[in-house]
């Protein structure tokens, strides 16, 4: 789930509403924790340097995109980064996901969210790490989600699933806001020999 949009939007909106300075604190956490400098973690993650100092700093409230790539980067859930965050709502282009549960299970993380998709934009979302998947039910609305060079179409009632570690899109077809659930699974990333 990250932005990118299908309209003359200038830019994509920030992800949350309160909350920013936390993501920050927790960002240098994991980057610590990993042993990677600011430096290279804008480099793996394609951010630039002054936008994760920026968000470390708590200067800046930081995008969809930008939470998913920084997390793709570091091999963890979008929810490790948010975590102390006071919103449980996250706010792209085109979705607004917000936080029912998270679920350990040994080595894997379950994220699942209640989503609305509104007609009109496409949001774009960068590759998670490898062998993250993404499941979501459709309760109203026609979804095309799923891979970018092959989306899947879901109609009320339809459950669509995909490996999100390639880039994937989300889109309403027609007028009406898609209403749905998103449970996203995150295996933990293999360790780096």
């Amino acid at each position: 789930m990250s932005a990118r949009p299908a309209t003359a939007r200038s830019s994509p909106p920030p992800a949350l509403e309160t909350g920013a300075e936390h993501v920050g604190v927790r960002l240098r956490q994991l980057r610590e924790q990993a042993g990677i400098s600011l430096s290279e973690l804008a480099r793996r993650a394609g951010v630039g340097k002054a936008t994760l100092s920026g968000l470390e700093n708590g200067t800046r409230n930081p995008t969809l995109d930008t939470l998913w790539s920084v997390t793709a980067a570091l091999g963890v859930p979008i929810t490790a980064i948010l975590a102390g965050a006071q919103a449980g709502t996250v706010r792209g282009t085109a979705v607004e996901a917000t936080l029912l549960q998270v679920f350990d299970d040994d080595a894997v993380t379950y994220e699942l969210y209640r989503m609305v998709v509104p007609p009109g934009t496409t949001q774009s979302s960068p590759a998670h790490h490898t062998g993250v998947t993404e499941h979501i039910t459709v309760f109203d609305g026609v979804l095309r989600a799923g891979p970018a060079d092959a989306p899947l179409t879901a109609h009320p009632g339809d459950h669509i699933s995909w490996p999100s570690d390639v880039p994937h899109l989300y889109e309403a077809i027609g007028d009406t806001p898609v209403h749905a659930s998103l449970l996203i699974r995150y295996p933990q990333p293999p360790t780096p020999r």
